[in-house]
């Protein structure tokens, strides 16, 4: 079991290595040319700008049962198809109870925006917020390395 980090624009990259080193877990972070990043604790895989270009590195790595830290819910689908487990920065973990619900989500937001409306973006990002993620991780981590 590995965690791998979809770690362009990821706020909460260095609390996932600190907790994957909890579990002795090799965390492996993936980013594009334009946010290249090196952390002490983690391999760091760099990848050609391009749409998308990460997520299909990454899904091309995760195998299953590895951790993929992501808040792009198409690449959630993807790790959840290759019976992977993933998480947002947030602490949502992505299931197949909620995966469905929320590409379709996407796709009406999307669809908003080409018609020209506009969506509220995302709320300012809180302490709170990076405590969630640690537990929701934590918790998913216990859960899955206790088998």
């Amino acid at each position: 079991m590995k965690v791998l980090v979809d770690a362009d624009g990821c706020p909460v990259v260095d609390l996932a290595i600190k907790v994957a080193k909890r579990f002795s877990l090799p965390v492996l972070l993936l980013c594009d040319t334009s946010h290249e990043m090196q952390r002490e604790g983690a391999e760091t895989v760099t990848v050609s700008k391009g749409a998308d270009a990460v997520d299909f590195v990454l899904v091309n790595r995760v195998e299953k049962g590895d951790v993929v830290v992501t808040q792009d819910y198409g690449l959630a689908a993807m790790v959840l198809a290759k019976r992977g487990h993933a998480i947002d920065q947030n602490g949502r973990v992505y299931s197949e109870e909620n995966i469905d619900q929320l590409l379709h989500g996407r796709h009406v937001a999307k669809k908003i925006r080409q018609g020209g409306g506009r969506m509220k973006g995302p709320k300012k990002r809180n302490p709170q917020d990076n405590e969630t993620f640690e537990k929701s991780l934590m918790n998913l981590l216990e859960k899955f390395t206790a088998h």
